[in-house]
C-alpha cells in the first residue's frame, strides 16, 4: 500500500546534522510519496495519510504553538506519529517521574515550577552533596538553556541565570561526571522493537552530547542492562510508538540512570547502523494507516 507521508521538519534546518534522507529514500524505494513540511507551514493535512513527527527542532521556542499544530493534524484523516497523546506526555521532563515510579533509575531532580533562583540553586548543591550541578528547562531540545555549574563559580553566572531561569519552569540535577568520560548511550526503537545503539562523546571541555556542539557520535552496542531498562520505560508511554530514543548515562557506582525518554522529534542517527532505514521503514509498513486512496474508494 502506497502512502502519503509528511515529515514535520523546520523551517531552517541548515544548521543541524540530519540523517533523515536515508530514511526517505527507503520509503520512496517501497513505493511511498514522502514529503518534508515545515511544521509552521499550514498545509492541507487531509492530503496525506501519515504525519510523522521528525526534525521541528526549534518546537521548544513555542511548544504551545507546536502542540495546536499537531492537534490540527490530529483531527484531520491523517495519522500522527508519533501520537499527540505522547507528545503531550513527553513534552515536559516531568514524565521522568512516571518512570522514576516505574523503577526506572533517574537522575536525582529537584523540580522548580514556574522557575528557580540562585538560593535554589544553593539549595541544590547542599541537597546533592556534589561540586557540579546541570540545570535546563523542563521543555527543551538541543541542550538550549542548558548550564553546567560549578560549586565554586556558579555565583559568577547568577545574574544570567536569573534572567533565564526565574520564570521558566526547569529541572536541576547533579552533574554525572560519565557523560565527559565514557559519553551518552542512546537506544534507538522502531515499531517497539530494538534497532540499534551509539554512544555519543563531548568533545574536550564540553559536556553536550549533540553534534552541533561538537560531540562524537560512535556505533556501539550497549551493555545488556540497558535494553531490558529501556523497555520497561517504553512501557510506560500512553499509546503504541512508531520510533522511540532512549539515553543513558552511568553514576559514580557505575549504574544506569535513564537521561531522556526521546519521544517527539530525536535524532534516530540512520547513518550509524546499515540496516537502520530499513528497520523504520519496516515499522512505518506496519503501521495503522488507512491511505486516502482506499479511503475515497
Amino acid at each position: 500500500m502506497s502512502l502519503a507521508i509528511a515529515c514535520l521538519t523546520l523551517d531552517a534546518p541548515d544548521d543541524f546534522v540530519i540523517d533523515d534522507p536515508l530514511m526517505h529514500a527507503e520509503l520512496r524505494a517501497r513505493g511511498h510519496q514522502v514529503t518534508e513540511v515545515p511544521w509552521r507551514s499550514g498545509p492541507r493535512w487531509d492530503d496525506f495519510d501519515l504525519v510523522i513527527i521528525r526534525t521541528p527542532w526549534d518546537y521548544q521556542q513555542a511548544p504551545q504553538a507546536f502542540l495546536d499544530v499537531l492537534a490540527t493534524i490530529d483531527a484531520s484523516s491523517a495519522s500522527l506519529a508519533n501520537s499527540l497523546a505522547v507528545v503531550r506526555w513527553n513534552l515536559s521532563k516531568r514524565y521522568l517521574l512516571d518512570l522514576a515510579q516505574a523503577g526506572v533509575p533517574i537522575v536525582p531532580t529537584r523540580w522548580h515550577d514556574p522557575g528557580a533562583t540562585p538560593g535554589d540553586i544553593a539549595a541544590a548543591f547542599k541537597a546533592f552533596d556534589c561540586d557540579e550541578l546541570v540545570i535546563k528547562p523542563q521543555v527543551s531540545a538541543n541542550a538550549d538553556h542548558t548550564y553546567r555549574l560549578a560549586q565554586a563559580s556558579w555565583g559568577d553566572q547568577s545574574e544570567q541565570l536569573t534572567a533565564v531561569f526565574a520564570s521558566r519552569a526547569c529541572m536541576i540535577q547533579p552533574f554525572l561526571r560519565s557523560v565527559t568520560e565514557l559519553g551518552e548511550w542512546s537506544l534507538f526503537y522502531f515499531g517497539g522493537q530494538y534497532s540499534h545503539a551509539i554512544r555519543k562523546c563531548p568533545k574536550p571541555g564540553d559536556f553536550r552530547v549533540q553534534e552541533e556542539h561538537g560531540a562524537e557520535i560512535l556505533a556501539d552496542e550497549p551493555p545488556g542492562v540497558l535494553q531490558a531498562l529501556a523497555e520497561r520505560a517504553l512501557a510506560q508511554a500512553p499509546s503504541k510508538l512508531l520510533y522511540a530514543r532512549v539515553d543513558f548515562l552511568m553514576d559514580q557506582g557505575q549504574q544506569p540512570r535513564l537521561i531522556e525518554l526521546e519521544l517527539i522529534e530525536p535524532s534516530l542517527y540512520f547513518r550509524m547502523q546499515r540496516d537502520a532505514a530499513h528497520r523504520f521503514a519496516d515499522a512505518v509498513d506496519r503501521w495503522p494507516v488507512v491511505s486516502s486512496s482506499r479511503r475515497m474508494g
